[in-house]
């Protein structure tokens, strides 16, 4: 069975598991609590990360890095999913969730580091891992990790990095209401921080790190 007709047969198995009474009270609009910005990464779900079953729960998007920032003539903004979640929406949650090993936070390292790594990529992409590679450049100015630093672990350290600085950069920007409340979770799938797997792990709550967030 091809990919495609893997697709069209699970989304026969959705429409058969679905209640006939599941988009009762959402057919003609939306009222998500929380929007909750995750990476591209197909290891990486979405939604059963939070285990959001009910229709309307969850506002979300995903896109290399789990980026909550964009650039638009030449200033860094929020995003088009924040930006219209907070605006138009109204959610009381942001949730930046990054996860161990990210391919994206791979990449901005190889650039700062000049590892073998890497790659010619294309514009789109190249973009939005330039969009990381100052946060590289900034933790290993700051000593998170160094050139004895394994490769699995520099990353790992740098997702936790990026996670809280965008974060923070939520926090900061007026775009975000004073009152909407910015968490930043890393979703384990390498057992980095413990023996469960799929765990999402809280490193940063309005632009505080919790104690042993890890």
């Amino acid at each position: 069975m091809d990919a495609l007709e893997r697709l069209i047969d699970g989304n026969g198995e959705h429409v058969a598991r679905l209640r006939h009474d599941h988009f009762e009270g959402v057919r003609d609009g939306q009222d998500p609590d929380v929007v909750s910005v995750s990476c591209s990464d197909s290891r990486v779900p979405a939604e059963s990360v939070w285990n959001a079953r009910a229709n309307g729960d969850l506002f979300t998007s995903v896109n290399l890095g789990n980026q909550v920032w964009t650039d638009i003539d030449g200033e860094r903004v929020v995003n088009e999913t924040v930006g219209y979640a907070v605006s138009v929406l109204n959610v009381d949650l942001v949730v930046v969730l990054g996860h161990t090993g990210c391919g994206a936070v791979a990449a901005a390292y190889e650039a700062v580091t000049g590892g073998d790594g890497v790659k010619s990529l294309p514009p789109a992409v190249e973009a939005a891992v330039e969009r990381l590679v100052p946060i590289v450049g900034s933790a290993r100015e700051e000593g998170v990790f160094d050139a004895d630093t394994p490769h699995r672990l520099a990353v790992n350290r740098l997702v936790v990095r990026a996670v809280s600085e965008q974060v923070q950069f939520l926090v900061d920007d007026c775009a975000v209401p004073a009152d909407v409340t910015v968490a930043g979770f890393v979703y384990d799938f390498q057992r980095a921080y413990g023996d469960e797997d799929g765990a999402a792990y809280l490193v940063s709550l309005d632009g505080e790190t919790p104690p042993d967030p890890l």
